[in-house]
């Protein structure tokens, strides 16, 4: 059998970089991290956006017509995917650690950002349930929604570490949750500012197509300024 991973990852590589290097929000957005102005609006918007690009380019170049007997086997799942979706993760926290650490910065704290490992768990459902099925086709959808809802996510384990981190320093970080769009009644429960130890955890937890934000206040008694991004 020839092992089509090798040129298979190239392409979903080339096609990533193309659409990430040609998207108009993305560029803004880290001219707006570059400039040393970025807040967790920026790098939800900015884990959208990169969720959507690589569910878009896995659905442009992935199909049973080019996988071994119409199939995606562990081992190449294993060898596309699941790069992919690392490269994902890595551009958000990326990201995500410096909003976060000049947020501690502004806030008078000199505290490196706390980075969240990877959910291996998600990646190794997502490529197992690819492997089940003996026909692509059937499961691709798995590469849309659940990639965007893992993307999204990142930023939300990076908030939850990093409050928890804080709490820890005797500080009383304030996490809030936005809705965002035509959300569902359940979103709209969870919604709010809750301040640690009061922060239930599904203020944390997202479903599928849930586009709601979670941004983090250090909570040391300054606030920012939603327009000047002064801190007092």
């Amino acid at each position: 059998m020839i092992d089509v991973a090798p040129e298979l990852l190239a392409k979903l590589q080339k096609s990533f970089s193309e659409k990430l290097n040609n998207n108009k929000k993305i560029d803004k957005i880290l001219s707006t991290i570059r400039e040393g102005e970025p807040t967790y609006s920026e790098i939800n918007d900015l884990s959208i956006e990169v969720g959507d690009i690589l569910a878009e380019v896995f659905k442009e170049n992935l199909s049973s017509d080019i996988l071994p007997d119409g199939r995606m086997y562990y081992n190449i799942a294993k060898r596309t995917v699941e790069p992919m979706m690392i490269n994902n993760y890595e551009i958000v926290v990326n990201n995500a650690v410096i909003a976060q650490e000049l947020l501690n910065q502004q806030a008078g704290m000199r505290i490196k950002a706390q980075v969240p490992k990877i959910n291996q768990d998600r990646i190794d459902g997502i490529i197992n349930r690819l492997d089940y099925e003996e026909v692509f086709d059937d499961i691709k959808w798995i590469l849309d929604e659940p990639v965007k809802n893992f993307t999204q996510a990142v930023v939300d384990d990076l908030i939850q570490k990093n409050a928890e981190f804080h709490q820890g320093l005797g500080l009383k970080p304030i996490v809030k949750r936005i809705v965002r769009g035509d959300c569902c009644d359940w979103c709209r429960q969870v919604a709010g500012d809750y301040e640690y130890p009061s922060v239930p955890k599904d203020v944390y937890r997202r479903h599928r197509y849930c586009r709601c934000t979670v941004e983090y206040d250090p909570g040391n008694n300054k606030k920012q300024d939603v327009w000047t991004k002064q801190w007092r």
